[in-house]
């Protein structure tokens, strides 16, 4: 896929897709939860969640947070309708556990790429050690 055509996909509003590449599995899981689907909305006690995890618990690796976030995410996700909006997606039937498990990730990276829109984090590349930034 190309850059243009990957920079056209659907985004929430603030997800940047740094974390999260395809946005249309939660599209496909709003559709399917119908009044449930609000749940699955960023709110500001999601934010305030993010910010504990960083402050409190100390938490800086990515996936560390995104498994924190995940956890803290799953009980707001409607399992069945997980299950349709991926089996949907990707064409074979998916269990209702992954399915929801798939979809409570998608709102974890959310999340962390919209507090890094706002300034509350920062991603750091792979590459970026410490105080030191890499041109190219």
């Amino acid at each position: 896929m190309t850059e243009e055509q990957t920079s056209k996909r659907r985004r929430p509003m603030f997800a940047t897709g740094e974390v999260v590449g395809d946005y249309e599995p939660l599209y496909l899981y709003w559709q399917e939860a119908g009044e449930r689907a609000g749940e699955s909305v960023l709110s500001n006690e999601d934010f305030k969640e993010l910010q504990r995890l960083i402050t409190r618990e100390g938490l800086r690796r990515l996936d560390q947070l995104l498994a924190r976030l995940q956890d803290y995410f799953l009980p707001r996700v409607d399992p069945g309708a997980a299950r349709r909006a991926l089996s949907r997606y990707y064409g074979v039937e998916i269990g209702e556990d992954e399915a929801a498990q798939r979809i409570a990730s998608i709102l974890a990276g959310w999340l962390v790429e919209a507090a890094s829109e706002w300034g509350m984090l920062r991603l750091r590349r792979g590459w970026e050690k410490q105080g030191e930034h890499r041109e190219d």
